[in-house]
């Protein structure tokens, strides 16, 4: 498949970059083709401009800006976004690129009633999260419920490509690992993409 790898950390020796090098690696080792997108080190500017919201609900969306980013999504048949989590929630250039790549004519389309919004993704198949969090697991699954992978399931993928297969890998107390817990981890990223199908019929199924 044609993988699109997002990742959203400003350190280029942090976690994350070394969580997205084994994403890379394991997808490249299992014959995908590979497509990375450093928002950071592309300088991604995440602030929705003037222009592009007044033109959200307007004869087409303004993505001049982004129409590289754009590109890119539309020819992904699978996505992988590496990231922290920081309160609980997307980091800044993240939830950025959400409110200005996956725009309408892009993501999906507005109702004519501007009811439920019609998905555009179909073509976007596997979906993978990798995140970090310094709280303990307990915190984010009894106490907040998983708000992000909510967020990734209903409100942005249920949405948008609603029949892709979502699913989320979580490091928690990551700010000071063991060296054996993030080989682990890493280990555990490896097998999954490394079971993610081609793009022939099976990947249809």
């Amino acid at each position: 498949m044609k993988c699109l790898l997002v990742t959203a950390h400003p350190l280029t020796d942090s976690l994350c970059a070394h969580l997205a090098e084994v994403a890379a690696a394991s997808l490249a080792a299992a014959g995908h083709e590979v497509v990375r997108e450093d928002l950071y080190g592309e300088g991604f500017d995440p602030v929705l401009s003037a222009k592009e919201r007044r033109s959200y609900y307007g004869p087409a969306y303004a993505a001049e800006a982004v129409a590289e980013q754009v590109r890119r999504l539309r020819a992904a048949e699978a996505l992988v976004l590496v990231f922290p989590t920081w309160w609980f929630g997307f980091p800044a250039i993240l939830k950025g690129w959400f409110d200005r790549v996956w725009g309408p004519g892009v993501a999906y389309d507005h109702a004519d009633d501007l009811g439920a919004i019609r998905p555009r993704l179909a073509g976007l198949k596997r979906v993978l999260a990798v995140t970090t969090l310094g709280s303990p697991a307990w915190v984010d699954w009894l106490v907040l419920r998983r708000p992000l992978r909510r967020v990734f399931k209903t409100a942005i993928l249920g949405t948008c490509a609603p029949h892709c297969r979502f699913e989320m890998l979580s490091l928690y107390r990551a700010e000071r690992p063991a060296p054996a817990e993030v080989e682990a981890f890493a280990g555990r990223i490896a097998r999954h993409l490394a079971g993610w199908p081609g793009s022939g019929p099976e990947a249809q199924a």
